[in-house]
């Protein structure tokens, strides 16, 4: 009876605030927010939430074949087919198990020991090298649009602090950890206006023989009570494989965030897809919360995935409530596995190139890890004129949707597109540092027609280059036959720079210029604004955990000169960013720890998991004698 009554005493204290939060449209703080949306959908979800793995503590009496357990059930799936590698005290012992499927596997019988997974890691990025040094004399022009989105940075962060392991190299674009950080550029100061490009060149951190341009733009930022009307459909997945506690529930969370930061004028339709796609909630003013945050209540995980069914329904009812001078947009939020329909990437992005054409646009939330995929994400969100942000937890959520609502709603500049044209008796050498996948040919810098990034109220977008200077350590023998061409005082000027975008309402791109000359560089490292240097710390940050050829990964340098470009009253994202260093270093230098002192020439190959367990209980039974397991053994496996 008093379980009974203390359950419905919190329903009525849940609904009493929600209720509050309803009645009082935009008055609600974002800490207010997050409080509501977390305790009715991601906290109270029963399962339990995905967490750092944890070194367990074992007494030294642990039996060889208890430890053995507990090593295979902590060590991370595989492919079947690939090393399943088990750390024993300072070694590490890979074994390769073949033809272990679902319906074959058994219990293994010794000491309770449980069956082997091998089930895929099916996450799937986008495959980009980093971008090659180029000849100036040879390609003096170099053409790039836009990105604003941080959804790499939240991967890479949610594998350093959660999963304790380095991400795939992938999994990381240089453009999106730079951008992930807010700089104090100047911006225009209404809508229309043009960008103020902000300029530095200086040494690079990595090699003092180097330098670095950055360059820099932010959008100007209206009042959010002058934000246009919005018209948002929120497209969720609720297939199968979003269960878990970090996809469905977090998702519903998130669409409870930025539904309590819409206006009383907004409009709010809610649709979602498994097996297939139905309407869950037509077009209803956005002061109904009760109503929407009701329809959101009733979603749960099951069946298939007919994702393009079901962003073919919500554009259809996005057009039909379409709001003219006002935001209309599709909220997907999904981990990107379609499986039914309409599903090949190809066809997707066509598909909804043609409909951002209609004014809809499409702003792509991902969820979720071992099923996650960011190239479908990628391909949605550039299709769509929108951005795509990854949420692994509450506060990435309420950073996308509450404190960057503006952001994430309203475009303020489409197709931006960067050309520099390098002048070569100043650069013999250039390369862009990241935008692998949005490089665009020099040719469609001008041609209107060809799709570029986009940019939300208040983005600010980071652009670097790494240059050798005529005179310095080149890769490359200057031509022998070259004829040296110049025309009027522009031996003074080391590259131009040109930015083309379109403001609402307008087909048609308008042009920036500048030169970039001697009066942009900066010879003394504490000279250089603090802003491009910490930019050039998250470049050396992303680009030595994808492995670039062009910067050494040398951890200790990174993280102290990320602790120098850092202060202590710095804000709290620069702060998580110099412990992404830290910890990046730590899991860097375990595993080469661990190369240095395994045996990887005599791997044992095996058939079965009898063979592994033999093998093990032998080494086991050597390393028990006299060895103190509590001090020695890394069981944490990563």
């Amino acid at each position: 009876m008093g379980q009974n009554f203390n359950a419905f005493l919190a329903a009525v204290i849940l609904a009493g605030t929600s209720t509050l939060l309803h009645n009082t449209a935009g008055a609600a703080t974002a800490d207010e927010i997050e409080d509501i949306c977390n305790e009715r959908y991601y906290n109270a979800d029963p399962r339990t939430s995905v967490r750092r793995p944890q070194r367990p503590q074992h007494s030294k009496s642990r039996s060889a074949s208890r430890l053995v357990r507990g090593l295979i059930s902590e060590a991370p799936q595989h492919e079947t087919s690939t090393p399943l590698q088990v750390p024993i005290l300072d070694n590490t012992v890979s074994f390769r198990i073949n033809q272990v499927r679902r319906h074959e596997r058994g219990a293994l019988k010794r000491d309770k020991l449980q069956q082997i997974e091998a089930e895929p890691n099916r996450d799937a990025y986008p495959e980009a090298d980093p971008n090659p040094v180029k000849v100036t004399a040879e390609t003096p022009v170099s053409t790039f649009g836009a990105d604003v989105d941080r959804a790499s940075y939240t991967l890479v962060r949610r594998h350093l602090l959660e999963r304790d392991v380095l991400p795939p190299a992938d999994a990381v674009r240089t453009e999106e950890i730079v951008n992930a950080f807010r700089y104090s550029y100047d911006a225009p100061t209404d809508l229309n206006g043009r960008f103020k490009p902000s300029i530095a060149m200086f040494p690079a951190p990595w090699s003092p023989r180097k330098q670095l341009l950055r360059i820099g733009i932010k959008a100007a930022q209206p009042a959010p009570d002058k934000r246009p009307p919005a018209n948002i459909v929120f497209l969720i997945d609720v297939s199968g494989s979003m269960s878990s506690r970090d996809k469905l529930p977090l998702a519903k969370a998130s669409v409870c965030m930025l539904l309590h930061k819409l206006n009383p004028q907004d409009r709010v339709a809610l649709v979602v897809y498994a097996g297939a796609a139905g309407t869950k909630l037509k077009p209803t003013p956005a002061h109904e919360r009760a109503k929407v945050l009701a329809a959101l209540d009733d979603l749960e995980s099951g069946g298939s995935t007919a994702g393009g069914e079901g962003i073919r329904l919500a554009y259809s009812l996005a057009e039909k409530s379409f709001r003219k001078n006002g935001v209309n947009r599709i909220v997907l939020a999904t981990d990107g596995d379609f499986n039914v329909g309409i599903h090949e990437p190809r066809r997707l992005r066509d598909f909804i190139s043609r409909k951002r054409k209609t004014g809809v646009f499409l702003t792509v939330l991902g969820f979720g890890l071992g099923n996650y995929r960011d190239t479908m994400m990628q391909t949605l969100s550039q299709a769509g004129n929108g951005m795509a942000a990854y949420i692994d937890n509450i506060k990435e959520a309420r950073r996308v949707l509450v404190d960057d609502v503006l952001s994430s709603l309203v475009t303020v500049a489409r197709d931006v597109k960067f050309q520099i044209e390098f002048n070569p008796e100043r650069v013999a050498e250039y390369r862009l540092i990241g935008y692998e996948t949005r490089l665009l040919k020099r040719t469609e810098f001008n041609n209107d027609r060809v799709d570029s990034g986009d940019i939300g109220a208040g983005h600010t977008v980071t652009a670097l280059y790494e240059l050798t200077l005529v005179g310095g350590d080149t890769l490359s023998y200057p031509l022998r036959y070259a004829r040296k061409k110049t025309e009027g005082n522009v031996n003074a000027e080391f590259a131009f720079l040109r930015i083309r975008f379109k403001v609402r309402g307008e087909d048609r791109s308008r042009l920036i210029e500048r030169s970039i000359n001697e009066s942009d560089a900066i010879t003394e490292g504490v000279d250089v604004p603090t802003d491009a240097r910490f930019a050039a710390a998250a470049a050396w940050f992303a680009e030595a955990l994808r492995n670039s050829p062009h910067v050494p990964a040398n951890w200790s340098d990174i993280s102290r000169f990320a602790d120098a470009v850092i202060g202590d009253g710095d804000p709290d994202e620069r702060q998580e960013f110099l412990r992404l260093v830290r910890t990046a270093e730590e899991i860097a230098d375990r595993g080469q720890r661990k190369i240095d002192q395994s045996h990887l020439d005599t791997r044992p190959v095996v058939e079965n998991e009898n063979e592994v367990l033999k093998i093990l209980d032998d080494i086991m039974k050597e390393m028990m004698q006299g060895t103190d397991l509590i001090d020695k053994s890394p069981l944490s496996v990563t």
